[in-house]
């Protein structure tokens, strides 16, 4: 049976939802061990264990920056355990870490991958393209393989699995190539959080302004949805980069999405394509957007939003 590594992240004492879908799709393909970075209480290991690691390689950092030490722990621990596969989520410290790592190593890395086999000694990944509208394979025969996952390729769910066994892995010191963090700012969140929330409204260029986000947040508030927006109005400053949903953004796959104003460019069909229902709004009836839309609504947005904020808001 392959050996597949899994990085896992901890935020506010839990794994992160990106890491459980990759834990998820790493127990199909082999034995499971998470590199756990956190403090890693007994709750947190359980949900490990659930979601399918049977050994546990923990790592805490206090104020270094993760990426240069674990990654070197992580090349020296491979050196020793010669993993087959190593599996990273498509987020900030998982890419950092794994390009430091394949450096280590020697590797390549295989990034963005919606799908992950080990054939014949080697790793086959799939990719989208042409913003999903084609699938690209990429093989890879050097181990050990190192893939990173984009979000909401596999589903987390656990499985009801044993508590893992738990190994402390200690964090070399990296010289200058390290960096120490000053001080941390907790971003504020209000509501139901993109990449988690089962209904998502985001709103594009045809609103029109800033101001006119507001008929965007005043929606979301009684269907209980996460707010997101296109890349355009990010760039514009309307509204900050947590907010982006597409290519360059978050992906997200919610039961229902609903596009205000947005006219559907590639970049941003990438990120929520896969949506259970897609309910779409523009007053252009050619608007690439109709084409992955289940409903669509031609019409002025700031016509449709207001009718379907009086009607959400006398329920």
């Amino acid at each position: 049976m392959a050996t597949v590594w899994v990085f896992v992240e901890e935020t506010e004492g839990v794994p992160t939802p990106l890491s459980l879908e990759v834990l998820t799709g790493a127990r199909k393909l082999g034995d499971v061990t998470a590199l756990y970075l956190g403090s890693g209480s007994q709750e947190a290991m359980a949900t490990v264990g659930e979601h399918g690691a049977t050994k546990v390689l923990q790592m805490e950092t206090g104020d270094r920056l993760p990426a240069g030490p674990v990654a070197a722990a992580l090349a020296n621990k491979a050196g020793e355990d010669s993993p087959d596969l190593i599996l990273f989520g498509q987020n900030y410290t998982d890419r950092d870490v794994a390009g430091r790592l394949s450096a280590r190593l020697g590797v390549g890395v295989l990034s963005n991958a919606s799908a992950v086999r080990l054939v014949d000694g080697r790793v086959e990944t799939d990719h989208e393209i042409f913003g999903g509208n084609q699938i690209a394979t990429a093989t890879c025969a050097e181990s050990p393989f190192i893939v990173v996952v984009r979000p909401k390729s596999f589903t987390a769910e656990p499985m009801g699995g044993a508590a893992p066994t738990v190994e402390t892995l200690d964090l070399p010191d990296t010289g200058s190539s390290e960096a120490t963090v000053l001080e941390s700012h907790v971003e504020e969140r209000e509501g139901p959080q993109l990449g988690e929330a089962s209904i998502v409204i985001s709103g594009g260029r045809g609103l029109g302004s800033a101001e006119a986000y507001e008929l965007i947040e005043r929606a979301a508030k009684p269907l209980g949805a996460a707010t997101g927006a296109t890349r355009a109005i990010v760039d514009a400053g309307w509204v900050p980069y947590a907010k982006q949903v597409g290519q360059t953004g978050k992906t997200v796959k919610p039961d229902i999405y609903i596009a205000a104003g947005i006219s559907g460019a590639m970049q941003h069909l990438v990120g929520m394509k896969d949506a259970g229902t897609i309910i779409a709004i523009n007053k252009d009836p050619d608007a690439p957007i109709f084409s992955v839309a289940d409903l669509g609504i031609v019409g002025d947005v700031h016509k449709v939003l207001p009718k379907l904020i009086e009607a959400l808001e006398s329920r």
